[in-house]
């Protein structure tokens, strides 16, 4: 074979060469999905045709020749270069769909290769034309979104059909002997039989790997391949033919490696849920109002006003790049804010994963997570080399695959950076006076650089996604968003659906969603994906005991685990500690006496916002307060006099902060703050005062309840009889925010005593409180399963 000579021509000349009838027959290519596209039934009408209609003279251009003829010694080789019989594979069904109207079909069968006449007859029932072997546009299914929203389309570099000719315009250069020996060694592909890779010609061959193996392993093996037969220039091709595709297979896989199980709670080894068996996506809204559920369990809406989004103005998380700015363009740069546990990184997780699966998103080219923690360790490792890095030696640093990505620059390079965890980004950003960069080989400071991206100075036809609290990301001008979205939780529905889908056993499901019902409290507050977490974490190691479900469960342990769980996760996240050094040092705890403090004086003062100012005068970090303890959040909008306002993430979290405040008072340092008064009793008699000080604590609060209006203690006195119990603050507080082997709380009985006498009295004359005291009475007293 005369390698010199363009494989097209070449197979042309064979065509035209006068072989005898044998020689012609043993040359034809049989069905092939992108050669005729022909089925049997359709040779065999063909056939028929052939004999009524004998003598008619069919005439046209040699086709365009993708099969590579195989010399006359091919009858010693043993391996036979005909394709099967009428293959039915997903891309011949696939080109079947892409028949033009009024299409002509080449026989490249005929033992005739004539000219077409100017006149033949259109025959609607003829099957698929093309205009030659190359393979078809790749069928792209109709994707299930929104009714605004649109289905993506792959770069024309990215598809199936430009893979296809890259593969076939390699293989083509290979003489006989090497595509038999590259055919040997393909055969030892695990997904691959002998027969297989050995059969069909090379059309065939080529269709069949991408079919078997897909895209993504098809390219791989067949490099390896290349190279294992010493064929490394051809390899390299290849990989030069198919860079865009290659970069997107190992981003998608790398995605998929890290999305496709979901770990939860304390990380262990085999203790994992695959993603998608156990995902509810969470309400967006594409206009936040700070994300308060303003419902109480006795109050018709908090003290403060909030409001809440439409339904009309929620999105999908896969369409957040479909949205439009207020002038009609697409988006560039979208914030989604929300607070701790509402699932900022399990939406990532999703939008990630249905893009690495090719279930949307799919004219997003590349999708890289340049996470602000990324950002954050690289401006703190003093010995890297980050002080002086450029955009893309960052992306080169987290993405070996992207050296040399210089198409990210063009015009058609459509892609997406998603930047999460905002917040951990903990040195303020001078947006103001950082230095312009306008390219992406600029090195720069990672402050600088951030800046940068979020102007759009850098990767300029990069979609940009920041996700953080919300209290982190205000600080972005609004000149550089286009859109801000805020995760919502979840619905009603979806949260029965979360609690449904995490069980295999549908009894085990049914009784934790009647249970966890019977509080409406914890029904409000499991809007958070979290909170829906811990309750069927918590019931489902309740339910192995078979008395437990015959009571309601009890609301205080779960706030006091939303309280230690934040703490931690606020030491993991900002101060890098790690899962075994969550001890809680002298300042954690001061951290959450102060804040509790600020909740208790919010509650006599019947407020539930409060601005800088006011954390201030409790002596505690701005920023621990409202970014980064978890408990607090940003309400959007300045109040009247234009400062910002904040608030609890739920007023029930308030009014447990303040109940918490109120017992470390009175555990650690024998104060009672509701009377204003030091407990001045001997040391030797403490334990005796300890008990007499309890019941008067509470003695305390019960009348402040039944003095105020329905609704503004009730919850305060509920959880303060809550942490009374043993097993809050001696057992889930212990480590925590009291020390070990602290003596527990005494005088417990004197007080179910209290509480008994004040049930009896308001069945007279407060009958609305009755219920309430109950609960108060049962947080306290219910045993534990």
């Amino acid at each position: 074979m005369n390698r010199d000579m363009d494989p097209d021509t070449e197979v042309e000349s064979i065509f035209r060469h006068d072989h005898g009838e044998e020689e012609k027959k043993k040359w034809t290519r049989p069905p092939s999905s992108y050669g005729s596209m022909k089925s049997d039934s359709d040779d065999m009408k063909e056939d028929e045709e052939e004999e009524n209609e004998e003598g008619v003279a069919v005439t046209f251009h040699p086709p365009l020749p993708v099969v590579q003829p195989v010399a006359s010694t091919n009858d010693g080789t043993g391996m036979e270069m005909i394709r099967p019989d009428s293959p039915e594979t997903f891309y011949t069904m696939t080109t079947q769909q892409t028949k033009p109207a009024g299409g002509l079909v080449i026989d490249t069968r005929s033992s005739d290769l004539g000219d077409f006449p100017e006149d033949t007859t259109e025959d609607e029932d003829e099957p698929l034309f093309v205009d030659s072997p190359e393979p078809p546009m790749p069928f792209e299914p109709e994707q299930t979104t929104v009714e605004n929203s649109q289905p993506g389309r792959l770069h024309p570099e990215q598809e199936l059909a430009h893979i296809f000719k890259s593969i076939q315009s390699v293989l083509t250069g290979l003489t006989f002997e090497e595509l038999l020996q590259f055919r040997t060694f393909y055969q030892w592909e695990r997904d691959m039989t002998r027969q297989q890779a050995m059969e069909g010609d090379l059309l065939d061959f080529v269709d069949k790997i991408l079919e078997i193996l897909g895209q993504d392993r098809a390219l791989a093996q067949t490099m390896h391949t290349l190279t294992s037969i010493s064929k490394a220039a051809e390899a390299d091709q290849l990989h030069s033919l198919c860079k865009r595709a290659l970069v997107r297979f190992q981003l998608q896989q790398e995605l998929h490696r890290k999305h496709k199980f979901i770990h939860e709670g304390v990380v262990q080894a085999g203790k994992q849920n695959d993603f998608n068996s156990i995902y509810v996506e969470p309400q967006i809204s594409n206009c936040g109002f700070g994300g308060v559920d303003p419902s109480h369990e006795f109050r018709y809406h908090p003290p403060t006003l909030l409001r809440v989004p439409s339904p009309d103005t929620l999105v999908g998380v896969n369409d957040l790049f479909q949205l439009q700015r207020d002038d009609g363009q697409p988006v560039r740069t979208v914030v989604t804010t929300g607070f701790a546990g509402m699932g900022m990184s399990v939406s990532v997780a999703k939008f990630c994963l249905d893009w690495a699966e090719m279930r949307a998103n799919k004219d997003m080219q590349f999708v890289f997570k340049l996470s602000f923690r990324n950002f954050w360790t690289l401006r703190n490792n003093e010995n890297h080399i980050a002080k002086t890095m450029s955009i893309m030696d960052v992306l080169e640093y987290y993405y070996p695959e992207c050296k040399d990505m210089k198409y990210l620059e063009d015009k058609d390079c459509k892609f997406l950076i998603v930047m999460d965890s905002f917040d951990c980004y903990q040195e303020h950003l001078d947006w103001q006076n950082a230095p312009v960069i306008n390219d992406n080989y600029t090195k720069a400071h990672p402050s600088v650089l951030v800046v940068n991206i979020i102007r759009g100075t850098v990767l300029r036809g990069a979609r940009v996604w920041i996700l953080g609290r919300r209290a982190a990301v205000s600080q972005i001008p609004s000149q550089f968003i286009d859109r801000v979205t805020e995760i919502q939780g979840f619905s009603d529905e979806m949260k029965d659906e979360y609690l449904t889908k995490r069980f295999d056993n549908a009894e085990l499901a049914a009784k934790i969603v009647a249970h966890y019902k019977r509080l409406p409290s914890l029904v409000i507050l499991a809007r958070q994906p979290f909170i829906c977490w811990m309750v069927a974490i918590v019931f489902k190691r309740n339910f192995k005991y078979p008395d437990y479900g015959e009571h309601p469960p009890r609301l205080t342990p779960f706030y006091v685990n939303i309280l230690v769980v934040q703490m931690n996760r606020r030491l993991e996240f900002y101060y890098g500690k790690a899962e075994n050094e969550h001890k809680w040092s002298n300042e954690d705890k001061s951290l959450v006496t102060k804040i509790g403090k600020m909740a208790f004086k919010m509650l006599e003062k019947n407020i539930s916002v409060f601005c800088e100012e006011d954390v201030k005068e409790y002596g505690v970090s701005f920023t621990e307060v409202t970014v980064l303890c978890g408990l607090c959040t940003e309400i959007p909008g300045a109040a009247s006099d234009g400062k910002r306002t904040f608030c609890f993430i739920h007023f029930s979290l308030q009014e447990f902060m303040a109940a918490v405040y109120v017992f470390t008072m009175f555990r650690e340092e024998s104060k009672n703050v509701l009377e204003n008064t030091m407990l001045q009793k001997p040391k030797l008699f403490a334990s005796k005062d300890q008990s007499i000080s309890v019941a008067g604590v509470i003695q305390s609060a019960v009348s402040r309840t039944l003095a105020s209006e329905l609704g503004h203690y009730e919850m305060f006195l509920r959880f303060l009889c809550g942490l009374l119990a043993p097993d809050c603050h001696d057992s889930q507080l212990a480590g925590f925010l009291f020390t070990y082997h602290m003596p527990k709380v005494g005088g417990l009985d004197e007080t179910r005593r209290l509480l008994q006498q004040a049930l009896k009295t308001a069945e007279v004359k407060h009958p609305d409180r009755v219920e309430n005291l109950k609960e108060c009475l049962r947080e306290m007293t219910q045993r534990v399963e």
